[in-house]
């Protein structure tokens, strides 16, 4: 059997989606399982061994380019792909393994996907985690009524490459003899979901006096500026333990570099969902979005919100202007977490 899976375009789906891809080799383990995704993607499935190839999809978020969309397609064709499952819900990535006439096509109603979608599934009410949506379309429709009938499935793990690690680690100028604190503090999604910086610098500021540690800061180019007030916020004698690795680093050397934490800090964004499975000890904070539709997939996390009444509002800005669901979530309790997880 020869599977397509057209994956998704946000970096946390794609972890999450992983156990999609394990649950297919489970059930089908002499498949050929192959993963459409676009270029900022493909690094997290080069470290997931069930995919045996990542296809490169050069679209990007929003863009229809029919022209473009058929001619992957053609291409496609000639791998005589046995079954498509579709993970986003947009009527626009069902339209490749339509083009590319597999038989059987796979995935969630998303935009009224009829015809496009042959298997289409439309009771995603009783699949409360994203997770569990993915790992449902491997299984035949007519078991699958609910989660509760939802047989275990396997958490991510994502495998560093250590000889990109090493590489990383040189260029960079960083070392591994104090135990690493690995800060996550951007969000892509907006304001509502990122702890702010003080909070994030304190927390630096313990690791540093109190396990003698160091703190790397991950994030992309838009979280540098974050990560540099975090470092001005540390007591100006801890600065030179604390080294913001946003924007230096692509999202492979992101992956590789966290790897060799003890312990990481992340706002809700797709570098949570990497900590998580890369098997790190992890303390998940939410603002204005929840941990019951998209938690961090390991056992080893301390999940950290607010109960005021305005969340979660799943907002990408505080409609009230005042954030106290992340203001209000003091640092201590990061702290005291981190105890609790390393104890």
């Amino acid at each position: 059997m020869k599977i397509l899976v057209v994956g998704p375009s946000w970096v946390g789906d794609m972890v999450m989606s992983q156990s999609l891809y394990k649950t297919l080799k489970q059930l089908h383990p002499k498949a050929q399982l192959d993963v459409l995704a676009p270029d900022w993607c493909r690094p997290m499935l080069e470290r997931m061994p069930e995919v045996d190839n990542a296809l490169r999809m050069p679209l990007g978020h929003g863009d229809l380019q029919l022209t473009t969309r058929w001619k992957l397609a053609r291409e496609l064709k000639q791998n005589n792909y046995d079954w498509a499952i579709t993970q986003p819900n947009s009527l626009k990535s069902a339209l490749i393994p339509w083009f590319a006439g597999i038989k059987q096509r796979t995935g969630w109603k998303g935009e009224s996907r009829y015809g496009l979608l042959n298997d289409l599934r439309s009771n995603k009410q009783n699949f409360p985690l994203m997770v569990e949506r993915y790992v449902s379309l491997a299984h035949p429709k007519a078991s699958m009524q609910s989660a509760a009938v939802l047989p275990a499935y396997l958490h991510p793990q994502l495998k560093a490459n250590q000889t990109n690690q090493q590489q990383a680690l040189a260029q960079l100028e960083l070392n591994t003899e104090q135990p690493i604190l690995a800060l996550c503090p951007g969000a892509e999604f907006g304001p509502a979901k990122r702890w702010p910086e003080q909070h994030y610098a304190k927390v630096a500021s313990h690791w540093i006096e109190q396990r003698k540690g160091q703190v790397w800061i991950f994030g992309s180019d838009k979280d540098q500026a974050v990560g540099a007030q975090i470092i001005d916020h540390v007591p100006q004698n801890l600065q030179q333990h604390c080294h913001n690795l946003a924007s230096k680093t692509k999202l492979a050397e992101a992956i590789d570099l966290m790897a060799l934490a003890t312990l990481a800090v992340s706002n809700d964004s797709g570098l949570m969902h990497i900590a998580a499975a890369l098997e790190l000890p992890l303390i998940a904070v939410y603002g204005s979005s929840s941990p019951k539709y998209t938690p961090p997939l390991t056992e080893n996390a301390a999940i950290l919100h607010t109960d005021i009444d305005c969340r979660p509002c799943f907002k990408k800005t505080c409609q009230f202007g005042h954030l106290k669901c992340l203001t209000e979530l003091a640092p201590e309790q990061a702290i005291l977490a981190i105890t609790k997880l390393l104890t």
